[in-house]
Formats: C-alpha cells, sequence, structure tokens
C-alpha cells in the first residue's frame, strides 16, 4: 500500500522549460529503474513551473529515491535549469486509488 510521497516543484528559468522539460522525461526512464518508486508523475503546471509527484510504500523506498540517481541529478542541474531551488516536501498519504 502506497503511504508516502514526496512533491516536488521547479520553477525554469526563462528559456529552459524544454530543458525541464526533457530532463523529466529523463527522469521517467530513471523511476522506471527503482524497484521501491512505486508511482512517479512529472507535471507541467503553468508556463514555466513544473513538479514531481512519487509515491512510497515505507520510508526507506522513499530514502532510497532521494538518494538516488534522479536526485542527484536533479540537484547537480539545478542552478543550469531552475530559477530557484527545488522545492522538496515529503508527504503523507491518505487516500489512494490506482486503477488500470
Amino acid at each position: 500500500m502506497l503511504k508516502l510521497a514526496l512533491l516536488v516543484r521547479l520553477e525554469a528559468k526563462p528559456g529552459k522549460e524544454r530543458d525541464v522539460e526533457r530532463f523529466l522525461e529523463t527522469g521517467l526512464q530513471l523511476a522506471n529503474q527503482e524497484e521501491r518508486t512505486r508511482l512517479w508523475f512529472a507535471l507541467k503546471l503553468g508556463p514555466t513551473t513544473y513538479g514531481v509527484f512519487d509515491a512510497f510504500t515505507d520510508e526507506a523506498g522513499r530514502q532510497a529515491h532521494l538518494n538516488g540517481p534522479i536526485a542527484s541529478a536533479l540537484m547537480a542541474q539545478a542552478p543550469e535549469l531552475f530559477a530557484v531551488p527545488p522545492s522538496i516536501e515529503p508527504v503523507e498519504l491518505i487516500g489512494v486509488k490506482v486503477a488500470a
């Protein structure tokens, strides 16, 4: 059962919107390789605002993700791509519905 998540908010630098989208597309490939990341979404919230929502069954999975390749790449590319540092918020899930 999914219990924990991360909600990440990203604000692209002017002119870097497409680069952020490509970064998030690569993030999906990496997320697909993470066994403990059970759910992963890349979001476009506005013209320059993006987000990531990912969910986990336990804290160990969330921490593995935070210490994994996506988070490393995010922090490495943050100065080039984002107008402000990424906002990463831990979230507890109250209700979940996933349908195929």
